[in-house]
């Protein structure tokens, strides 16, 4: 039985085309080092059209080269190694918001799209699976549970590989003032720098802030969150990595309301709901100082939605 049979659901590709939307995500959030990650709205787009033949792709980036691998590609191919000579070829055109190797997802953010991908062909699959396969390619789960799902998520990898993400709303009113230095980071070369072991008084400096940073979220009481978004498990290592990283976590203004890496970096997130053009301000100052060229944007949350797996796909569309 193949897979559209067996979901009971007729491929999107079927229909014409269609766009696949995925969005980049902030992980870590401090203390939450590979567990927490949020949606936002900044997105990677497929627009698709099937062409005559089997088992075929083919891309096109518009507005950037590739660099390196096609995680789309790839990522479609890991699911559909077993079936791809008789899936319909595509034509897929790709546009992308999110900056490559600057902390924002991207790498996720094309993984998911690739499986997405797949699952336009085959039929709806269950979003376990998405997750699961996601993660696989990814090797951890932070930002490919919230690229999936949406707003605010926390994962847990399981003993037999699988992960399990849940998701809870971010708060509306708290926006993100993202600035990303003109200095790509993989995240391989930000990992290396991390410690193998940990103090035990580090470890239980970052589970109590964890703790709190979810309740304060939830809450919106958010008068500690600076101190919740502290962290000992990587900030202070990749700050050799970032240029301007210590200053930015030392940056003092009344609405601003916390300061963070995004991910594995460059990119470092400011916390506010007001005052946003000031706390821009504030964030820029840092790399003029050091002379580093920078790009800000002022972001909010994609949030979760019982419907947020009908969202990813639209039909219908016109590709130029």
């Amino acid at each position: 039985m193949n897979t559209a049979a067996k979901f009971n659901v007729a491929p999107i590709a079927s229909r014409g085309p269609f766009e696949i939307k995925v969005p980049a995500s902030i992980a870590n959030l401090g203390p939450g080092f590979d567990t927490l990650a949020v949606a936002v709205q900044l997105y990677l787009r497929l627009c698709v059209r099937t062409i005559p033949g089997r088992g075929k792709l083919e891309f096109r980036f518009v507005g950037r080269d590739l660099c390196g691998e096609n995680y789309i590609e790839r990522a479609f191919k890991f699911l559909a190694r077993q079936d791809s000579n008789s899936l319909p070829s595509l034509s897929v055109e790709v546009h992308s918001e999110i900056p490559m190797r600057a902390g924002l997802g991207s790498s996720a953010a094309a993984t998911v799209a690739g499986l997405r991908l797949y699952e336009a062909l085959v039929g709806r699959l269950p979003v376990q699976a998405i997750i699961n396969a996601a993660c696989a390619l990814e090797a951890h789960p932070d930002n490919a549970a919230a690229a999936v799902l949406g707003g605010l998520t926390a994962s847990c990898q399981l003993p037999d590989g699988s992960v399990y993400a849940t998701t809870f709303p971010w708060p509306e009113s708290l926006s993100f003032v993202v600035v990303t230095p003109d200095i790509p980071l993989a995240t391989v070369d930000s990992r290396m720098v991390l410690p193998s072991f940990i103090p035990r008084s580090d470890v239980v400096f970052n589970l109590q802030r964890i703790t709190l940073l979810l309740q304060l979220l939830q809450s919106g009481d958010f008068g500690l969150l600076k101190q919740a978004l502290g962290d000992r498990l990587h900030q202070p290592f990749r700050q050799k990595l970032v240029p301007g990283l210590e200053q930015a976590l030392q940056l003092e203004h009344a609405d601003l309301l916390g300061v963070c890496l995004s991910g594995s970096g460059p990119s470092i997130v400011a916390l506010a709901e007001t005052n946003l053009r000031e706390i821009s301000e504030l964030l820029a100052s840092v790399y003029e100082a050091l002379e580093i060229g920078y790009q800000i944007r002022t972001l909010t949350v994609h949030q979760a939605s019982s419907e947020q797996q009908q969202k990813v796909f639209r039909r219908g569309l016109v590709c130029s």
